[in-house]
């Protein structure tokens, strides 16, 4: 099956990780690679905590991402462009 995983640079440095289809599951690294590949550690963790006591696995609630870009207004620092 085939799961979405969020991966989002974290305010302290490196990035964060986290699933929507498994709540409270999350990953810490310090490149994107280290983080996924943390993300998929806790994600196979979790789901053998899931099998053990036989509770139903969750099946995948998304299956594609879109990544939009948009037009905010605001210059890189967050102050309104003035046109």
């Amino acid at each position: 099956m085939k799961y979405v995983i969020v991966i989002e640079r974290a305010a302290g440095g490196g990035f964060s990780a986290w699933a929507p289809d498994f709540p409270g599951c999350a990953a810490l690294g310090d490149t994107i690679e280290e983080c996924e590949r943390q993300m998929r550690e806790a994600i196979a963790v979790h789901l053998q905590g899931l099998c053990e006591p036989d509770e139903p696995v969750p099946q995948p609630s998304a299956i594609t991402v879109a990544v939009v870009e948009l037009d905010t207004g605001c210059s890189p620092n967050g102050r309104a462009e003035r046109a």
